[in-house]
């Protein structure tokens, strides 16, 4: 009996020893792991996407290095921009605009908490106005910020905004992911200046930042107290994945639910796990153009002889379709024409290296004996093109203008930055040539066109040097304040017309976003505004 007992014994320690191995070997195994993914229940919905960058401080009223996709998790508008370009309700209940179109009046929801449990109202409403215009001239890509005379908390849900004069976009700002959605008190610091960093990321959205190591990953949680529709989801991990392959590599391991973005994978990669079968793929209509700003406050580049001798001297339609496999269009336009007033009738700039040439040597750019790169009065023709190094589809086409523009005569550098350092130097104006693109919706015509103008942002640089860059500022101002529908539409018509025939705006593709997904999510659907997230309707079966 002893015996039997002392072999129980025994037999019960070794097998002890053998569980605490295995939770050793278990725990050791989890450490890289977000903590609260760790102790996630067994009937946790979890879904994992990955991103390039670290999401940053979740700052509502900031830029890089907060993410927009992140930001549009917890922080809401006062209007949403729907599908199709419908404006809807979404913290404001509804509002009215006064018949000269400078006062806004918003009757607020009732029934909306931030994440915290504290009230939404418009005392609240304004004091995120008042910490956004503490630094409006951060904010002034947007054309309404300049425009806005005052704000007003009329009563505990009524809110009024009251403008200089008349501008008739401010609908369609308002619905943009960032600087205006709103910050809860306890985010606030003392001072209440928000540019300088928030204490927490406090929102209304239905998405609460739960767990968070910086450049590792971001754990993102329901909001218990949201006053809509809750995700179907439970949490949304996303993991800082720089590299495209890495990312890819990622997801066919199952570490990965899903893949979604612009330029998050190359369009081989793409059309690889679509054509496997393993897993469920979509391509969005196009949500903008790819666009090559050419700074005409260089010398070489404020001739437009050397303007259109670039555009000539590559093949568009090859280059596209090499790297974007065909999923992406060549653009013609240097916004899709599905915006509203930018139907225009233009003439594409073909790919001609003969016609390319003449205009170099017309401009005075001659090509030495002997030797691979134009000259004028003893100078190279040399340029620099930089562009955000993560993007998995500029790269290759940088390299591929790098090769066709050697063969007429023009040396290029290309220079791959990270994406604050890729806007540093865009917003400042030191670049030759920068890869970038038009905002999409909710933001165009209006804001691409204001932008074009702001002389504080990178795309006026298109302008700097131009003959007509009076007279286009002044009929851009004049669009932006119309409240006469025929007229804007003519002023719109010339503007554009103006900036696709002195070609210091490139039109390159028709940006698309991809999405692929294991066979196990379910619900996918691509966001009407191009920088709000998917994760509220998606789901998941484990």
């Amino acid at each position: 009996m002893f015996a039997a007992k002392g072999k129980a014994i025994a037999w019960i320690s070794a097998l002890l020893l053998i569980l605490s191995a295995i939770l050793s070997a278990c725990s050791s195994n989890s450490d890289s792991a977000p903590a609260s993914s760790q102790a996630a229940g067994q009937g946790d919905k979890v879904i994992t996407f990955s991103w390039a960058r670290d999401i940053g401080e979740m700052n509502p009223h900031v830029y890089n290095p907060s993410q927009l996709i992140a930001q549009s998790m917890i922080y809401e508008p006062l209007v949403r921009y729907a599908d199709g370009g419908k404006l809807e309700p979404h913290l404001a209940e509804s509002w009215t605009i006064s018949p000269d179109g400078k006062a806004y009046t918003f009757k607020l929801r009732q029934n909306v908490k931030f994440s915290d449990g504290t009230a939404f109202n418009a005392a609240i409403v304004k004091k995120n106005f008042d910490a956004i215009m503490r630094k409006a001239e951060n904010h002034s890509w947007l054309g309404f910020i300049a425009a806005l005379d005052k704000t007003e908390a009329v009563d505990e849900y009524t809110f009024k905004l009251t403008l200089k004069q008349a501008y008739y976009p401010t609908l369609q700002e308002l619905a943009v992911v960032r600087p205006v959605r709103f910050l809860g008190e306890a985010g606030f610091p003392d001072d209440g200046d928000t540019s300088k960093g928030v204490k927490k990321p406090v929102g209304t959205g239905p998405w609460m930042l739960a767990d968070y190591k910086k450049d590792e990953y971001a754990e993102f949680t329901r909001n218990p107290n949201y006053w809509g529709e809750q995700p179907k989801a439970d949490k949304i991990v996303i993991k800082v994945i720089p590299d495209g392959e890495t990312r890819v590599l990622a997801f066919e391991k199952g570490d990965l639910d899903l893949i979604y973005g612009e330029g998050v994978i190359s369009m081989d990669a793409f059309q690889q796990l679509k054509d496997s079968g393993k897993y469920e793929t979509g391509v969005s209509e196009p949500v903008g153009t790819r666009l090559m700003v050419m700074n005409t406050a260089n010398a070489a580049l404020s001739d437009l002889r050397v303007r259109l001798a670039l555009q000539h001297g590559f093949n568009k339609q090859a280059m596209v379709d090499g790297v974007t496999a065909g999923l992406e269009e060549k653009a013609d336009n240097i916004l899709s024409t599905n915006f509203p007033y930018t139907d225009i009738s233009v003439t594409p700039i073909g790919y001609d290296v003969e016609k390319a040439k003449a205009y170099l040597d017309e401009a005075g750019w001659k090509l030495p004996d002997g030797k691979t790169v134009r000259e004028k009065e003893g100078k190279p023709l040399e340029l620099e093109l930089i562009y955000e190094k993560s993007d998995q589809i500029l790269k290759p086409m940088a390299e591929t203008l790098q090769a066709e523009w050697a063969a007429i005569g023009v040396k290029l550098t290309i220079t791959g930055l990270d994406l604050t350092e890729q806007i540093k130097r865009f917003r400042a104006k030191e670049f030759d040539l920068n890869f970038s693109s038009n905002y999409g919706a909710p933001y165009d015509p209006h804001s691409f066109i204001h932008v074009v103008a702001e002389n504080d942002f990178g795309f006026s640089a298109a302008l700097s040097n131009l003959p007509e860059k009076d007279h286009l500022v002044k009929q851009i101002q004049d669009a932006l304040s119309s409240t006469d529908e025929k007229k804007r539409a003519e002023l719109y018509a010339s503007i554009l017309t103006t900036l696709q025939e002195q070609a210091s705006l490139v039109p390159i593709s028709y940006i698309k976003k991809t999405v692929v997904y294991h066979k196990n999510v379910s619900g996918f659907q691509f966001p009407a505004n191009r920088e709000e997230h998917p994760f509220n309707s998606l789901d998941i079966a484990r």
